[in-house]
C-alpha cells in the first residue's frame, strides 16, 4: 500500500528506512533546508513532538487536527512531513498531485499499531449498527474503515454531533473513548488500543511531584489513563495544553505528555517553568522513540534527493479520505 519512490540514482536507501548518505559537518542545515524549500516550493509541516531543531525550521507547527488542516490547504508542491507516518499519509490522502515525503519511514506510532485494519474490519462487522468515529492516530487502512476521523481537539464535538441514541464505536485509543465517554455521558464502544508514551506516566511519581511544586498546574492529554487524568488541573489536546500555559495566570506547570511541547511552551512562555511528568521508568521524561528518529539530518537529505515519498494506490486513498472530509467539515461548522 505504501512504497518507496526513489527515482532515479537514489537507491541506497538502506532497510534502515532513511536516506543514509554522509553530509559535511560544515554545512549549515538551517540555511541549506531554508534553500531547498525555496528552490522546489516546499513546506515542511512538524509536530509538537519533533525535536526542538525541527521545530524551528518548520514553517507550521502543530497537532494533529492543525496539521491535518495546514496539508489540506497548502499550495506547496512538496509537503515535508515531520511527524510519524500516520501523518504524512494524511497529507498523501488529501494531496494525491503533491510528493509528501517522511524523512524516516520507521517513524512509526505505537497507538496506530494496536489497530490492524484487518482485525479492526472483523471487530466492526460485528457490530453492523455502530458507526466508526476513528482517531486519526491510525493507518490510511484504519481510516478507510471510519465513517469519521476526529483528533483529541474536536473529538468530543464531534461525538456531540451525533444523534444520543446513535451506537458509535471509538477506535482506537481506549484512554481517549473512555474520556470523551465521561465527558459525553456517552458509552461508546472502545477498540482496545493505547499509545505506549501516554501509557506510562506514573499516577505515584506524579503525586510526588505535586507535593514538591504545590503551586504547579498539571495539564495532561487525554491519551493518558483515567488515574492520571484524575490528577490533572486541566486536560486537552497538545495545542490545548500550549494554549492554557500561555493563558494561565500560573507560573509552574507540570505537563504530562511528551516532551516535545516543551520547547513551545517555554518559547511562547519564557518567564514560566514546565516540567516534564516522569513515566512508569527509570527515565526523568517521557520521549516518543518513533518521533524522535527524524533529525535535522534526515529532514535536510529527505528535502534534498526527495526520497522517503509516500505513495498510495488510489482506491485506498479515496477510502480513506472521506472520512477526513467529514471530520474537517465538522471542525469547520464548529469554528475548531
Amino acid at each position: 500500500m505504501v512504497d518507496i519512490n526513489i527515482g532515479n540514482a537514489k537507491k541506497n536507501i538502506t532497510e534502515k528506512g532513511f536516506l543514509d548518505i554522509e553530509i559535511d559537518v560544515n554545512i549549515d542545515l538551517f540555511a541549506e533546508i531554508e534553500k531547498l524549500k525555496k528552490e522546489k516550493n516546499a513546506i515542511i509541516l512538524a509536530h509538537y513532538y519533533q525535536e526542538p531543531d525541527i521545530q524551528d525550521v518548520a514553517d507550521y507547527i502543530g497537532d494533529s487536527l492543525g496539521l491535518a488542516q495546514k496539508a489540506a490547504a497548502t499550495n506547496a508542491d512538496i509537503i515535508v512531513f515531520a511527524g510519524v507516518h500516520f501523518m504524512a499519509e494524511t497529507a498523501k490522502i488529501l494531496n494525491p498531485g503533491k510528493k509528501v515525503l517522511l524523512p524516516d519511514l520507521k517513524a512509526g506510532c505505537s497507538l496506530s499499531d494496536s489497530a490492524p485494519p484487518a482485525l479492526f474490519k472483523q471487530f466492526k462487522d460485528k457490530h453492523p449498527d455502530h458507526i466508526v468515529i476513528t482517531y486519526i492516530n491510525c493507518s490510511a487502512g484504519m481510516k478507510a474503515l471510519s465513517d469519521i476521523i476526529c483528533t483529541s481537539s474536536n473529538a468530543q464535538k464531534i461525538v456531540e454531533s451525533l444523534p444520543a441514541d446513535q451506537k458509535i464505536i471509538f477506535a482506537p485509543d481506549r484512554n481517549l473513548g473512555a474520556y470523551i465517554n465521561k465527558k459525553t455521558g456517552r458509552n461508546m464502544l472502545l477498540w482496545n488500543g493505547a499509545c505506549m508514551v501516554h501509557e506510562i506516566f506514573s499516577q505515584e511519581k506524579l503525586t510526588k511531584l505535586k507535593i514538591r511544586h504545590p503551586h504547579a498546574k498539571v495539564i495532561a492529554h487525554p491519551e493518558c489513563e483515567a488515574p492520571v487524568l484524575a490528577l490533572a488541573d486541566f486536560i486537552g489536546s497538545t495545542t490545548g495544553l500550549l494554549k492554557y500555559a500561555q493563558n494561565s495566570d500560573a507560573n509552574e506547570f507540570i505537563v504530562v505528555t511528551e516532551t516535545g511541547i516543551l520547547h513551545q511552551m517555554q518559547k511562547s512562555s519564557p518567564g514560566k517553568t514546565f516540567i516534564p511528568a516522569p513515566p512508569n521508568n527509570s527515565c526523568a521524561c517521557n520521549d516518543c522513540p518513533y518521533m524522535k528518529l527524524n533529525t535535522l539530518e534526515k529532514l535536510y537529505l529527505c528535502m534534498k534527493y526527495e526520497v522517503p515519498e509516500i505513495v498510495m494506490e488510489e482506491s485506498l486513498r479515496i477510502a480513506a479520505k472521506k472520512p477526513i472530509d467529514k471530520m474537517l467539515e465538522i471542525s469547520a461548522k464548529y469554528g475548531l
